[in-house]
This record gives structure tokens, C-alpha cells and sequence, in this order.
């Protein structure tokens, strides 16, 4: 088909040519993120990838889908659009290696009204740095221009990963026991979670813009609100060289309450120290000014801390070290204790 045979559809608002423009644009971005077992280029029909003969001896996959909410329309606002993909990379990798998988590659699916080549490329480069970041491969994906469906310059972004893990390595939790310590990891703000809250306190009840400077936050309110979600996987997966690691929690929606009872064992509970981690001035900023309740505040978002690592106490000392020689900023937030019939999963003391 030649290219102007293809002028009735790009009338309609849908431009092929401008697609595949667009994929020779970003062939050297995505191929940048390739590792071992990598079989193909982008723009065929699938993306294939080679586990590695016998790298593994039961191996395990291990699949996670998710988004960034309207975490989207902050990048819109600030017109910044080259860290979003970090934080698409980051929901679904952090998924993975609670369960204790390495990630081996990620696709990604971005739909727009119409295409904006300029913005479309900042945002694979962003899922190409969440990609370097967590050591995964980019190996495909899917870019849909659906004209009236979107608002001009609105587009939406899902990436899915698959990594894998040895079958008598999967952490699931199920050999947390009573008396064991609960580390938290530091998260680097509000991640991408609650983002429908945070535009109604900051937008609509406090008139404020991206580019307006928050003395608490030492920043524009912009900068805070598209700092990109932390990617914990490289420090997750060396931890688990040297460390039985027995449960893991990705604090994302829901908060503790209702992330970190998906871990724990019948008949257990999570006893949560408050005022054993900073809480880090957005969510005082989010708390105070929109005169949300700490208990709220702790289920819509991570509330400092994005990760949780449940360990054996006689190790804990032990796993704090590392995590810190690995640039992480742990703390001891808990312990595992007996749960009574009746009792909530998640007690804060």
C-alpha cells in the first residue's frame, strides 16, 4: 500500500505512516535495554525469548500486569513525560520480585487520541531507563491511536512483565513465622498510587499548579508529584544471595492494611511500630492540608515505605546491613505476631 492510499484513514485521525515512523525512532531505544536471550527486533508479530537451556532446573514463570493511574495526567500537566515509564516499569517488576523472580522482559501498550511522536518517544525512553534499571528486557509492545476516545494530548499506558524463578526459591510467605521482623524500604514519595486524592487535594481544594514552589515539599509541587516510583528488584534479588528472605510486600493501593496481609500465614498479624520510619514531607503536606486521616492515609498510600521484608530476627540485623550497603534506607517498622479470632491482620501500635 502506498503511502497515499493510507490519506482517507489518517483523515479519520489514525496516521500508519506516523506509527511507523515512530517504531524506526525508538529501535535503538528499545534495543538498548536487550540482555541474554533476547531472539528478535521489535516490529514483528512477536517477541521471542530464550530461557537458557539449563540455566534452571524447575523454572518457574512469573507474570504481572499494571498501570500508573492518573499518575498520567501530572506528566500531562508538568509536560514531562520521559519518567512515567519508569514508574510503569517499576509497578510491574516490584510485583514480581515479592515472589522472588528475576524479571526477563517487559512490554508495554500506549494508547493516545493522536499520536505526538515527540511525547511517545520520551515515554518509551522512560520504560527503557525503568528496563535498564531492573535489568529487563523491552522486547515489544503495542502503540493504538483511537481518535474520540481520548482528549487531545490525554494517552494511557499498561506494561506487563514475565521473569522467573526457581521453583524451591518462590517466596509466597507461607514460611513466615511468629516472631519474625518486618524491615520497610524507604519508598521515594508517593510512587503511583492515590494520585486521584492527591489532584483533588492539590488542584481542586488548594488551587494549586504544577509549577507552583511548596516551601514544605523544597520543590515545585510538579517535581514531587512525577518523582518516579523506586524500583527495588536489584536490591531485592542480592539480598536473596545471602538471605532467607520469608515474606515480601510491594506497598502500593491499599497501604499496609490491606497489601500486607496478602503474605501472611492463618492465624498471624502484622504488628506495625508507628514512628519507626520518617514519613516524608508530601504525605505531611497531603495529610495536613487536605485533612486526611492517618488511618486513610495509610491504605490510600505508601506512607514512606514502598517495600517490606519479613525475615527471621536473628538475621535482621544482618539484612539491614546489606540493604543499606546496597543504597536502600531500611528500617525494623515490625514483627510477625499471633492473631486472635477477630483480630485485624494489621495492628499499628
Amino acid at each position: 500500500m502506498s503511502k497515499s492510499s493510507s490519506s482517507r484513514y489518517a483523515e479519520a485521525g489514525v496516521d500508519i505512516d506516523k506509527a511507523n515512523d515512530f517504531i524506526d525512532e525508538i529501535k535503538p531505544i528499545v534495543s538498548s535495554t536487550y540482555r541474554r536471550g533476547v531472539l528478535t527486533d521489535i516490529g514483528g508479530f512477536g517477541g521471542l525469548f530464550a530461557l537458557g537451556g539449563d540455566r534452571y532446573k524447575d523454572p518457574v514463570l512469573v507474570s504481572s500486569t499494571d498501570g500508573v493511574g492518573t499518575k498520567l495526567m501530572v506528566a500531562n500537566l508538568c509536560n514531562k513525560h520521559d519518567t512515567i515509564g519508569i514508574d510503569l516499569v517499576a509497578m510491574c517488576v516490584n510485583d514480581i520480585v515479592v515472589c522472588g523472580a528475576q524479571p526477563l522482559f517487559f512490554l508495554d501498550y500506549f494508547s493516545v487520541g493522536k499520536l505526538d511522536t515527540a511525547v511517545a518517544v520520551d515515554v518509551v525512553r522512560g520504560i527503557a531507563k525503568g528496563c535498564e534499571i531492573s535489568k529487563c528486557s523491552l522486547i515489544g509492545g503495542e502503540t493504538a491511536e483511537m481518535p474520540g476516545l481520548y482528549s487531545a494530548g490525554d494517552y494511557d499506558l499498561a506494561g506487563f512483565v514475565v521473569g522467573i524463578a526457581e521453583r524451591d526459591k518462590l517466596i509466597d510467605g507461607s514460611e513466615i513465622k511468629v516472631g519474625d521482623k518486618i524491615i520497610g524500604l524507604s519508598s521515594s514519595g508517593i510512587h503511583s498510587n492515590g494520585y486521584s486524592l492527591v489532584r483533588k487535594i492539590c488542584f481542586d481544594e488548594l488551587g494549586l499548579k504544577v509549577d507552583d514552589y511548596v516551601d514544605e515539599l523544597g520543590c515545585t509541587l510538579g517535581e514531587e508529584l512525577i518523582r518516579p516510583t523506586r524500583i527495588y528488584t536489584e536490591s531485592m534479588l542480592n539480598l536473596f544471595k545471602n538471605f532467607k528472605v520469608r515474606g515480601l510486600v510491594h506497598i502500593t493501593g491499599g497501604g499496609f492494611d490491606d497489601n500486607i496481609p496478602r503474605v501472611l500465614p492463618k492465624g498471624s498479624k502484622a504488628v506495625i511500630n508507628e514512628g519507626s520510619w520518617p514519613i516524608q514531607p508530601i504525605f505531611q503536606f497531603l495529610q495536613a492540608k487536605g485533612n486526611v486521616p492517618v488511618a486513610e492515609m495509610r491504605r490510600t498510600f505508601n506512607y514512606g515505605i514502598g517495600m517490606a521484608v519479613v525475615v527471621d530476627e536473628k538475621v535482621v540485623d544482618d539484612v539491614v546491613s546489606q540493604l543499606t550497603a546496597l543504597g536502600e534506607s531500611p528500617y525494623i517498622i515490625g514483627e510477625v505476631a499471633a492473631r486472635a479470632d477477630g483480630e485485624d491482620s494489621v495492628i499499628f501500635v
